[in-house]
């Protein structure tokens, strides 16, 4: 497997948006010393990185992910068994119509934030990976409270794509070559443009800025399973089960 290459993702990213640095640094308050530093290979704190993402559009806790970063407690799913629930309510979801779906997302997010009962779940033996760009998409479906089986049924649901949970884990541990179509299928469900995900990405894989046109089906409900999936990490397994009977069904 080609070695990671440290956190050079930072700088493809605003290589690939054309972003201006300096302007970068003022809307988020950052030092520009201190961003050209992380954009030249040094690798950024998780403050430099928390305080970048709104301005990147992404979540604080994928550019921890991409960095390595542990996230912390207050960034991490609620419940860990909330996890398996996911994928019973994305089938639903993804059926209703625009206006159900988004009704359903006002409805998920009006839902209070509970106190957190349980210490987070470390990662079980299977899903600690070495350093790679597939480790880091794993770990962003983690932060999504998606195990292997519950992104591989997710997957299917809004891209189309029939994978095992094995192949899902194959990227993480590098085992499974991130091929653009694979890597295009992750945006949807990570909710990240594939652009911006493949020219992070980089070399590894070989997928780079060679992704093309997509040509196997994805679900026009992707993008709002993507944020739908994202508001489903803060709350409990109950709350769950009752944005499932808002949907329309019992999730078991």
């Amino acid at each position: 497997m080609t070695r990671y290459p440290g956190f050079g993702v930072l700088w493809r990213l605003v290589d690939h948006r054309k972003l201006d640095i300096g302007l970068l640094a003022r809307q988020t308050g950052t030092q520009e010393s201190e961003l050209r530093a992380a954009l030249s290979g040094a690798m950024p704190g998780s403050m430099l990185l928390r305080q970048l993402a709104p301005a990147l559009g992404l979540q604080s806790a994928d550019l921890l992910a991409l960095a390595g970063i542990p996230i912390p407690e207050e960034l991490a799913p609620l419940d860990a068994t909330a996890g398996r629930l996911i994928p019973q309510l994305v089938d639903l979801a993804v059926f209703l119509p625009p206006e159900g779906r988004s009704e359903l997302l006002r409805y998920v997010r009006s839902l209070p934030q509970e106190k957190r009962t349980v210490p987070v779940r470390a990662p079980r033996s299977h899903e600690q990976y070495q350093p790679s760009f597939g480790a880091a998409l794993l770990h962003m479906l983690a932060n999504r409270n998606l195990d292997w089986m519950s992104s591989a049924r997710v997957l299917r649901a809004v891209s189309g794509l029939y994978v095992s949970a094995s192949t899902i884990g194959g990227v993480g541990h590098g085992r499974v070559k991130l091929t653009r179509d694979l890597l295009a299928d992750f945006a949807v469900v990570l909710g990240i443009p594939v652009g911006d995900l493949a020219a992070m990405a980089g070399p590894v894989g070989e997928v780079g800025a060679q992704l093309g046109d997509r040509v196997q089906w994805q679900h026009a409900a992707g993008p709002d399973m993507a944020e739908l999936i994202v508001e489903l990490r803060r709350l409990s397994s109950q709350q769950i089960r009752q944005v499932g009977v808002v949907a329309g069904a019992e999730l078991r």
